[in-house]
């Protein structure tokens, strides 16, 4: 069995409000605590809420290492080391895992339009050079194209190609990577938090919930509901998710999500630029949501 299942936290990356935005891992510590003490079965670095694009390669590696060494074991940590280059992929892979990653995430190339048969090599190449366990990530909205899961049946075939996390909202496309993992010692996770509960009951191992930074506890007892077969309980909690969705659509990934983290006392800062701080009235629905989920606010 993978490592792969569960309720899996994409940790924000914190920024201080300095001309740098260097991170902040005082503030990073104090948001992992936080998740593990509300029960979360793992913390994945440097997913989209983490923003990996405005990130260097170094920043990724020392603030990963320093998750994985307040971690110390209590969860799996995951690191997010795709790129646009197959080099860059590999190096970051192979540096995650000799700072102690218990997986990788891997995201597809973006910006470039590249074939199915460029894709294959690109995730064979990048697990092949690494001993963890890989989760293939797939959200086409923001790469530019969705892995087919035809691609994923072969891909599952990669000795340590462990996982997929479809962000792709379409269910449909969640069921072919479903359906292609049959067989395989690779289990398939559900990135939309809208469809927790759509997801689990195809058969999906588990969620890599953004939402989970602030409201853990609602997103890891929804799982644990699923998994007792609590349909009522589970129904609820679905719908509990709701109000911190909304606020997260008013704005760019993370901005919202950092804000409404900050207000409730997690100093994780901006999200980091061209991204800018949230507009005039953001703050007030911030507030009204917390308030729906009874977080003490500034």
């Amino acid at each position: 069995m993978s490592k792969f299942q569960g309720v899996i936290v994409p940790i924000v990356t914190p920024f201080n409000r300095d001309d740098a935005q260097t991170i902040n891992y005082e503030a990073g510590e104090k948001l992992v605590e936080k998740i593990i003490a509300a029960g979360a079965d793992g913390i994945f670095t440097f997913g989209s809420n983490g923003e990996f694009f405005v990130c260097t390669p170094e920043e990724k590696i020392a603030f990963s290492k320093f998750v994985i060494e307040k971690v110390n074991g209590r969860v799996p940590v995951y690191v997010g080391t795709g790129a646009c280059s197959t080099r860059e992929a590999i190096e970051m892979s192979k540096q995650a895992e000799a700072i102690g990653a218990d997986a990788l995430s891997v995201i597809n190339p973006y910006f470039m339009g590249i074939s199915d048969d460029q894709l294959k090599n690109y995730f064979t190449m990048v697990a092949e050079s690494v001993k963890i366990p890989v989760m293939l990530y797939n959200i086409p909205k923001c790469t530019g194209k969705n892995i087919a899961p035809e691609v994923v049946a072969e891909l599952a075939k990669v000795d340590n190609v462990k996982g997929v996390k479809d962000s792709s909202g379409n269910l449909e496309n969640l069921q072919g990577y479903i359906d292609a993992a049959k067989g395989n010692d690779v289990d398939v996770l559900v990135g939309s938090d809208g469809k927790i509960s759509a997801a689990h009951a195809m058969g999906a191992a588990g969620a890599v919930a953004g939402t989970a930074n602030l409201i853990t506890d609602v997103v890891v007892n929804l799982w644990r509901a699923l998994e007792a077969g609590d349909a009522a309980e589970a129904e609820r909690l679905q719908a509990e998710i709701e109000p911190i969705r909304d606020v997260l659509h008013l704005g760019s990934t993370p901005q919202t999500l950092k804000r409404s983290l900050e207000l409730a006392g997690y100093e994780v800062g901006p999200a980091r630029f061209p991204v800018t701080e949230v507009a005039d009235g953001i703050d007030e629905k911030c507030i009204a949501m917390l308030d729906h989920y009874g977080i003490a606010h500034k």
